[in-house]
């Protein structure tokens, strides 16, 4: 049987790929590169962990990743679990797939789709809605209130590396003396930025179409998800969000994605203006993300879909157009969201009680495999 090898084990990203394969009898193997909060790994239903050369040692890491595909009698399937090894994937992708199974196949895709200025250019060609945007070196004031307004999003083009360093996805500026000034503080430590109009709604306009494409191009699976909180507060990742159906955002989600030739796994994240009513298009996330262990407990395994298709076993398609009672919370950081929604007046203790009646997975904890959540928490109490 094909190992399944998945990059990173210190978050609950690859904690929930874990599992989705262990369950199913693979071999799956964690790649670290220290072991410096690794809960992940405590799960029983990984095999082994090796510590391996970190990702920004590209040329030891890809050496790595070669010796040991060479030293399997199969290729293994190969999973990312953060942005920053999905850019290091598709750099060497062509190297890499001689030895490991991977559903991408065009260089470069993963790397445009991640990129704002190439998402835009691809939603734009492919009439897909997307807010508003200018280049931060060319801003055109003279048409500016009337294309971007204020407040307004300033966004780096290289998500990852702004992340980071500034531990947020992007700046929120109010005036034009703060977006001046935080082009230049940005621009100063390298990063390409982009201005975008704001999306007017609260959190819970905030969606996702996550599906798999084949290796035609084709969705052959697919289930929509609502926010409900993030955290940060408003401009966050999903801390508790709601497994629910939503037509729309399929036949945009579906149509784009196949116009572009994607392959593989992939989630977009829509957000509906109150203004107009109209879903647009805010990022797409090329690797299995936060809402996996929410997914799978509604009815789609997408790891095991990568897997299987890869390894020569497609799974039936599933379309998933139901909704169900499941939500996915990220305990801590929800409190926390909580707290800052109550104070900021976003969130009324009758809408907090509502939510209360679905049914939650969370992120780290599960009876069935409880390990990794001891480990998480004697990690935050050491503070490691």
């Amino acid at each position: 049987m094909n190992q399944a090898v998945v990059l990173g084990s210190n978050y609950y990203i690859g904690l929930s790929i874990i599992r989705c394969l262990g369950k199913e009898n693979i071999h799956v193997v964690a790649m670290d590169y220290n072991r410096i909060n690794t809960y992940g790994a405590s799960s029983k239903y990984l095999k082994e962990q090796l510590i391996v050369p970190y990702y920004k040692n590209e040329a030891e890491l890809l050496e790595y990743l070669i010796r040991y595909g060479k030293m399997q009698s199969l290729k293994p399937v190969l999973y990312p679990t953060a942005d920053a090894y999905v850019a290091f994937m598709d750099k060497h992708l062509e190297e890499l797939k001689e030895y490991y199974l991977i559903p991408m196949t065009e260089q470069g895709l993963w790397t445009k789709v991640m990129n704002k200025a190439g998402l835009q250019e691809l939603a734009e060609k492919h009439h897909v809605k997307i807010p508003a945007t200018m280049n931060a070196d060319s801003i055109d004031w003279s048409n500016f209130n009337d294309l971007i307004g204020f407040p307004c999003l300033l966004k780096p083009t290289d998500s990852p590396g702004f992340v980071n360093r500034y531990r947020k996805k992007m700046f929120v500026c109010n005036n034009k003396e703060s977006l001046l000034k935080s082009i230049e503080q940005a621009q100063s430590d390298g990063f390409s930025m982009i201005v975008q109009r704001k999306i007017v709604g609260a959190d819970s306009n905030v969606c996702t179409y996550d599906c798999y494409l084949n290796q035609s191009s084709q969705v052959s699976h697919s289930m929509t998800c609502q926010k409900i909180r993030q955290f940060p507060i408003n401009y966050g990742a999903s801390s508790y969000t709601l497994q629910r159906h939503i037509e729309v955002l399929h036949q945009i989600g579906q149509r784009f994605l196949e116009a572009i030739g994607f392959k593989g796994f992939a989630e977009i994240e829509f957000k509906r203006d109150d203004r107009n009513d109209e879903y647009y298009l805010i990022e797409v996330n090329t690797r299995t993300t936060t809402l996996n262990c929410l997914l799978e407990k509604a009815g789609i395994n997408f790891p095991l879909v990568a897997y299987k298709e890869l390894t020569g076993q497609a799974l039936p398609k599933n379309i998933f157009k139901a909704s169900t009672n499941y939500t996915f919370r990220y305990h801590i950081e929800d409190l926390i969201s909580i707290v800052k929604y109550f104070k900021t007046h976003q969130l009324t203790l009758v809408d907090y009680l509502k939510n209360m009646r679905y049914k939650t997975i969370y992120a780290i904890w599960s009876f069935d495999d409880p390990k990794p959540y001891f480990t998480y928490m004697k990690n935050k109490i050491l503070r490691k």
